[in-house]
């Protein structure tokens, strides 16, 4: 339970004038001062509870004979880290994120629950508020502020304008997540502005997703009180929106990689760092395994030219800043919540050290306490609500021989374009076709149990497998089945139906490689190094069988997602999302 800065003032207080022990000091600090752009010598740090209470050159009148006192041996010393904005309903459950997390240095994080939310409503976001308490690390949450992402087409849950006032009120959500559907706020949708001044009457932040704005449009946006962006992938964006009175969250994740785009060009302008931070947006168990968090943001930006001081305040204070949590956290001061870093060096920016609220949690690069898994309600593991497929589910009739069919054309693993191929029926059902890379995708309501699905085609896959399934995508949640053998995609959703969520590979009437995500069909139950390797193996298998994409995984996720152009596919029909009209999969 974290302590309140206004019960807390007599016993600060009092530590710092002597009259009362410390809990902890800490001496011998290099403490990288994020208030001052400073390196401080010989510095010591009085902690009581969770919170400090002197930071000076001298703590020995708040030692007792009680207090621990660790000697940091002129090692450097920095606040936690902290993520802005990123997705934790993802992959692991929140209490293996937050190893990973640690580990990393980084103590806060700033969650958009949005696929929990889609899959389950407000009784899910419920749920998962609870599953980031009592833990070693501090989990902020907010309200998704993007669903549905296009009514007229989405089939996900989302909160009524009451359930987020209610969901406000909790002490750990602190307002609107990211509203990423931008024309609804230059188009003034009417539930999209209530939600908006709502949050803004109660005080709340309000986070930003402006990718393709600029202008008048930028203009209507930030003056309608959203003041942060994830989105910018260059410099001259990223200035745009400053100079607009925005925060930038500088992304480094698994989505995209922003950071060297940035940086560079922030030095050579000389821009104020003041509004600057980094975030994930998200990352999977690869790339935190290989990477890091926002430790590699602060890594790289040096690598870049920038200041460690200054990459630490953009890792840290910065944060809590945009925030307005800074009497809480965000630097190492008198008053301040004891979230602290010890380095061994300003390279590796590795923490040797991680104290959160005063209590070690990270030592020598372990974590040192104990971090248990929290009981799931049952209902949280069957979201899958679909019957048994045979392969007649996957057929598409035609009467004709010969049919013109429109085709979702890969362009990346995100980046669709309205295709069209020539395709013959057999015995009055049109196949896919390996040889011409043609193959079958269907996306089937999982949710609400409708049975509402709709099939099509896509191109440009590659891979020489039968099926690819997952229940996973961004932010509808169908299960989306690619596919060459309908008998195989037959195969994958039963499995999938099994396992309550996940992703499947099959080829031949065989699993090759499966990751499970049980829990609300999004995320894993499994430990982080289960996971990790399931879903290498996910990937490795697709793409050693030929597919023309590295992040196959991908695929799936982005098919149903309405935010980017141009053809997506949903378990209500096949979308041009310009035009904001449904496609016939033959002409």
């Amino acid at each position: 339970m974290t302590s309140s800065l206004a019960t807390s003032i007599s016993s600060l207080n009092s530590v710092a004038m002597g009259d009362k022990k410390a809990d902890l000091i800490l001496k011998n600090c290099n403490l990288l001062s994020v208030y001052t752009r400073e390196t401080l010598p010989k510095i010591q740090i009085a902690i009581i509870h969770d919170r400090i209470a002197y930071v000076g050159p001298d703590a020995s009148h708040t030692q007792g004979p009680k207090t621990t006192v660790i000697d940091v041996k002129n090692k450097y010393v920095s606040p936690g880290f902290a993520d802005p904005h990123l997705h934790i309903d993802q992959f692991v459950l929140p209490s293996e994120f937050v190893k990973q997390a640690l580990l990393c240095g980084v103590t806060s994080l700033f969650s958009d629950p949005i696929d929990i939310v889609s899959v389950a409503g407000y009784k899910g976001f419920q749920e998962f508020l609870k599953l980031g308490e009592d833990l070693p690390v501090r989990i902020f949450q907010v309200v998704p502020g993007g669903l549905p992402v296009d009514a007229k087409f989405s089939n996900s849950n989302s909160l009524t304008l009451s359930q987020e006032k209610s969901a406000v009120k909790h002490p750990h959500v602190l307002g609107l997540g990211e509203v990423f559907s931008w024309t609804k706020v230059t188009l003034r949708e009417p539930k999209t502005m209530k939600s908006i001044s709502s949050m803004l009457e109660l005080d709340c932040i309000i986070n930003g997703h402006t990718a393709g704005a600029s202008e008048k449009k930028l203009n209507a946006y930030v003056s309608s009180g959203i003041l942060s962006c994830h989105e910018p992938i260059n410099f001259d964006q990223v200035l745009e929106r400053l100079r607009l009175g925005m925060w930038i969250m500088i992304r480094e994740g698994s989505i995209r990689r922003d950071l060297k785009e940035i940086i560079p060009h922030v030095l050579s302008h000389g821009t104020y760092l003041n509004r600057l931070m980094f975030c994930s947006d998200g990352l999977d168990p690869l790339d935190i395994t290989k990477f890091g968090h926002i430790d590699h943001c602060v890594r790289e930006s040096i690598k870049l030219g920038l200041k460690p001081i200054d990459a630490i305040t953009m890792a840290s204070k910065n944060n809590f800043d945009y925030y307005n949590m800074g009497k809480d956290l965000g630097g190492i001061a008198p008053g301040k919540l004891a979230d602290i870093l010890i380095f061994d060096d300003l390279k590796s920016i590795k923490p040797n050290k991680v104290f959160v609220g005063g209590k070690l949690v990270v030592d020598n690069g372990k974590i040192v306490i104990p971090i248990k898994k929290k009981a799931i309600s049952p209902w949280f593991k069957k979201t899958v609500k679909l019957k048994k497929f045979s392969k007649n589910d996957f057929a598409i009739k035609s009467k004709k021989k010969d049919v013109l069919a429109n085709t979702i054309s890969m362009q990346t693993e995100i980046i669709t374009k309205l295709g069209s191929v020539e395709l013959q029926s057999k015995e009055g059902q049109i196949s896919a076709s390996l040889d011409s890379d043609v193959w079958k995708v269907a996306a089937f309501d999982r949710i609400h149990g409708t049975n509402q699905h709709s099939i099509g085609f896509l191109e440009n896959f590659g891979a020489d497998i039968g099926a690819f399934a997952s229940t996973w995508s961004f932010h509808e949640n169908d299960m989306i089945v690619i596919g060459s053998d309908d008998s195989d995609m037959a195969l994958a959703s039963n499995h999938i139906i099994k396992n309550q969520g996940g992703l499947v590979v099959v080829k031949s009437g065989k699993i090759l490689a499966s990751l499970p995500l049980q829990f609300a069909g999004i995320v894993s139950t499994d430990s982080f190094e289960k996971v990790s390797s399931n879903f290498e193996k996910i990937n490795n298998t697709i793409v050693d069988l030929g597919c023309k994409f590295a992040r196959p995984h991908l695929i799936p996720l982005f098919l149903p997602f309405l935010a980017l152009p141009s053809v997506r596919i949903l378990s209500g029909g096949i979308v041009d999302v310009k035009k904001r009209s449904y496609i016939q999969p033959i002409n």
